[in-house]
C-alpha cells in the first residue's frame, strides 16, 4: 500500500490525547522564551484582581504550541523512514481562556492527504483543545503537514 493510501485510508479517523495540566511554572517558562509577561499570564493576583478570568489565563500561543505534543502522544508513529514537518496552518481561532491550573487535550481529526509529489503528501488536521468541564474548546485549528518519505 502506498504513503498515501496508508493516509487516506485514515481520512475521517480521530484520536484524542491524554489530559495535560496547565500550571503557572509551565506559562511562566513560555512567558520567558516568547517574552510575553503580560499580568494576565504571570500575576495570579493581580490577574484575579483586574481580569474577569479570575486569575491567570496560559499564552493563546502556549495552548497552539502543545499541539505537537498532543499528536506525538496520540497519532499514530510514521512509517519507517518517514519524517513530518509543520507546514502551517489555514485557520487557528482561539475561542476559551485556558486558565491556569486547567487540563486540556487534543482532538484530531484527518481532512485530507493529498500527494503533492511522489513520496510527499499534505495532511489537513482538524484540531481542537478542549478544556476539561468547559462546553467550549480553548481553539480550533486545521493544521497542514508534510509527510515526507525519504
Amino acid at each position: 500500500m502506498s504513503l498515501r493510501d496508508q493516509y487516506a485510508a485514515r481520512i475521517g479517523e480521530t484520536v484524542t490525547s491524554d489530559w495535560f495540566s496547565v500550571d503557572q511554572a509551565r506559562v511562566n517558562a513560555f512567558a520567558d522564551v516568547t517574552m510575553d509577561h503580560q499580568f494576565i499570564h504571570v500575576d495570579p493576583d493581580r490577574a484575579a484582581r483586574e481580569t474577569p478570568f479570575g486569575g491567570p489565563i496560559a499564552h493563546g500561543f502556549l495552548t497552539l504550541s502543545l499541539l505537537s505534543h498532543f499528536a506525538e502522544s496520540s497519532l499514530p508513529p510514521f512509517p519507517d523512514k518517514v519524517i513530518g514537518i509543520n507546514y502551517g496552518f489555514d485557520k487557528v481561532r482561539f475561542l476559551s481562556p485556558v486558565r491556569v491550573g486547567s487540563r486540556i487535550r487534543g482532538t484530531f481529526t484527518l481532512a485530507s492527504a493529498d500527494e503533492r509529489k511522489p513520496g510527499q503528501i499534505q495532511l489537513v488536521q482538524k484540531c481542537t483543545v478542549e478544556i476539561e468541564g468547559s462546553d467550549t474548546p480553548a481553539l480550533a485549528a486545521e493544521w497542514l503537514s508534510l509527510v515526507v518519505s525519504g
